[in-house]
């Protein structure tokens, strides 16, 4: 039986047969070519080292583009998302800086206190030797009398009499003495009296509290009147209480038989004084040699009883 028309191989068919052998060959060649190229590879790596370079030198300007692609996309989406993040973020930031306000005051007012702590160090260092140290607690604001009140007693060797100083000047003395608190007389109650002397000379005066904030100055001297505005006055030491030197009060106004002072110790502004001996039982203490409690205490029983 004859074979159809139709049926074809390609033994009958010369383009074919030619395709076929040269798909072989090229298949041949490139199989040589790959294996020539890697055994070259592995007996000089760096045989092609420079072809290397040079595609990569081709292909840096597609893989810039890449990379700018890349970072511009992320540069996009981050601005998003810092749009949508920077209202937490203001928040958070003012948040912070309350606090670092609240801290820049915490650091102020240490610093402020670390210096009038250090002022109150220098004045315990000079000769007299204090009784004790003491914050002032508290003071009298609605009385027409002038009182503070320190947080040392009697249990601190405080006694009733004895100078109570601010590394600024003087501020009163003991009234009464307590266990572990004393009531102190300040220098702007009425009944408070103290003498001072001009600190250029020997000027003499009393200065009278006057219940008000200030202090009267009344020339022991009467006469012409030499005081100047802007005058300061210190302790004279008269009369044994306070030793000589203490700063208490600047002239302010002139007046026919002295002047109003205003106070260079303000009360309501210190937080440390130092408590100190009278000034005449250390006087006699010294003179003697003897210890001051043991001239304070000789002092106290030779007093009459009130």
């Amino acid at each position: 039986m004859a074979r159809p028309s139709s049926i074809r191989t390609t033994s009958y068919s010369k383009k074919a047969q030619f395709s076929a052998f040269t798909a072989y060959l090229v298949a041949a060649l490139g199989a040589l070519i790959g294996a020539a190229l890697l055994i070259v590879s592995l007996l000089k790596p760096d045989a092609f080292a420079d072809v290397r370079q040079q595609a990569t030198d081709i292909a840096s300007p597609v893989g810039r583009a890449g990379a700018a692609a890349r970072v511009g996309g992320q540069d996009f989406f981050s601005a998003i998302g810092g749009y949508f993040r920077a209202g937490s973020q203001n928040a958070r930031f003012m948040r912070e800086i309350e606090i670092a306000r609240v801290r820049l005051a915490e650091a102020e007012a240490l610093k402020q206190e670390n210096a009038r702590l250090r002022e109150l160090l220098g004045l315990s260092q000079e000769d007299v030797k204090p009784i004790a140290a003491a914050r002032l607690i508290g003071s009298t604001s609605a009385s027409t009398r002038r009182f503070a009140y320190v947080s040392a007693g009697k249990a601190d060797g405080v006694l009733p009499g004895m100078p109570v100083v601010s590394p600024q000047g003087l501020i009163g003395r003991v009234l009464e003495a307590g266990g572990r608190s004393s009531r102190v007389l300040l220098l702007t109650d009425s009944e408070s009296m103290v003498p001072v002397r001009r600190t250029t000379d020997n000027v003499v005066a009393f200065a009278e509290g006057q219940g008000d904030g200030t202090v009267r100055l009344r020339l022991v001297n009467l006469g012409i009147n030499p005081l100047k505005k802007g005058d300061v006055f210190v302790t004279s030491g008269a009369g044994g209480l306070y030793r000589p030197g203490i700063a208490v009060a600047v002239a302010d106004e002139i007046t026919r038989d002295g002047a109003i002072a205003r106070l260079l110790s303000n009360p309501a502004a210190t937080d440390y004084v130092l408590i100190e001996p009278i000034w005449a039982q250390q006087a006699r203490a010294v003179i003697a040699g003897a210890p001051i409690a043991e001239a304070e205490t000789n002092a106290d029983a030779a007093a009459p009883a009130p």
